[in-house]
């Protein structure tokens, strides 16, 4: 059973790329999206499909609610999350039209905070309507985090939020933030758009906060209990784009 969910969800991952990208002329996504070459990943990374399995099942009691406290000290270490807590998830090495990536998940898995930091923006009501010009409506349902690393990550297409979650709210590595869903220019399909970016502007830079540099490596790592850091892509690209995506 777990074999055809999986196959099922490979089936779906070209149509949702593009869904994602959008098309700045506002039509709608073809079914073979044209993908941007990494430039960060080597030939030899493997394929999602041959991405271990998570060796620690997700929950199955309820999550705590987000705390209330506004942001307060950072911890001193950094420690990272895959940002799906899901046994059956798989990503790409790619994305169209810029630099992100969309983990495919049934609909209603936990989306979790990739690290400890404070909520900078939410996305509380799927406004999107197909066909509009590409712009920060595509999302749908979203958070947006600044990590204590200063990076910013970026989850859209939720079905749900938090209750607690919310702009100031600071939140701790693997802390619930919502639900997998298909809000958005997501195609129907059950997704995490997700992107890493610098926080820029904080908050309304959508074409930044969308994403700008590759995160399949880092996604990676996470899932493998690894500590991979995007902080030193994520500098380079701010100076070299002067937060210009």
């Amino acid at each position: 059973m777990l074999l055809l969910r999986k196959l099922s969800v490979v089936t779906v991952a070209a149509l949702s790329l593009a869904a994602c990208g959008g098309q700045g002329d506002g039509s709608s996504a073809t079914a073979t999206p044209q993908f941007v070459v990494p430039s960060e990943t080597s030939a030899a990374t493997p394929a999602p499909s041959e991405t271990p399995a998570a060796t620690t099942p997700a929950p199955s009691s309820p999550e705590p609610a987000a705390t209330s406290a506004k942001a307060t000290e950072k911890p001193e270490s950094v420690n990272y999350t895959f940002p799906v807590k899901s046994d059956n998830v798989d990503w790409h090495e790619t994305h169209s039209k810029y630099k992100a990536t969309d983990i495919f998940a049934d609909c209603g898995e936990p989306v979790v905070a990739t690290t400890s930091g404070v909520v900078l923006e939410i996305t509380t009501k799927d406004a999107y309507v197909k066909g509009q010009p590409d712009g920060p409506l595509n999302g749908g349902l979203a958070v947006s985090l600044l990590g204590d690393d200063g990076v910013r990550y970026y989850g859209s297409h939720l079905s749900k939020i938090q209750s607690g979650i919310e702009a100031g709210v600071r939140v701790t590595s693997g802390q619930l933030l919502g639900k997998v869903g298909h809000t958005g220019n997501a195609n129907g399909v059950c997704h995490l758009h997700y992107g890493i970016s610098p926080p820029c502007a904080k908050t309304g830079d959508w074409k930044v906060r969308r994403g700008v540099v590759w995160p399949y490596s880092y996604l990676e790592s996470w899932r493998k209990g690894g500590e991979k850091s995007p902080v030193a892509t994520v500098k380079s690209w701010e100076k070299s784009h002067d937060c210009k995506a």
